[in-house]
């Protein structure tokens, strides 16, 4: 998986390890054909973007011991099904995305341009 492309078609760099991001828990925002949900793009969550995601059904910042997930805080970076970022932009809360490592699939949902105006930092380096 790790030579899967970013959105710039560079090589899919890390997302985020702390906390431990992806749908396969590698850091990074790579997809395979279990990642129903598409977690393609690297977000760098907003408090607004949270309480946005809690009403629609997806609680990301309560913690749950269970699944040994601490909950987001504002300015976490994490790997946010594509669909859901899409849905976000549309009501106006949609979070900063780390191009470098947002998985190039996203393409296929959002065009670049849109997500070149909504960038934020720099990743954090190469996956491996």
């Amino acid at each position: 998986m790790s030579e899967q492309r970013n959105v710039l078609g560079g090589l899919l760099l890390a997302c985020s390890y702390a906390p431990l991001t992806g749908f396969y828990r590698t850091g990074c925002c790579e997809t395979g054909p279990e990642d129903l949900g598409r977690h393609l793009v690297c977000v760098r969550v907003t408090a607004e973007f949270l309480a946005f995601s809690k009403r629609a059904g997806n609680d990301l910042s309560t913690p749950r011991p269970e699944y040994r997930f601490a909950g987001l805080k504002p300015g976490d970076r994490w790997c946010l099904c594509a669909l859901r970022w899409k849905e976000a932009l549309g009501a106006g809360v949609a979070p900063p995305v780390v191009l470098e490592a947002t998985n190039e699939l996203t393409l296929r949902l959002v065009d670049l341009d849109t997500l070149k105006a909504h960038a934020h930092g720099a990743p954090l380096g190469p996956a491996s």
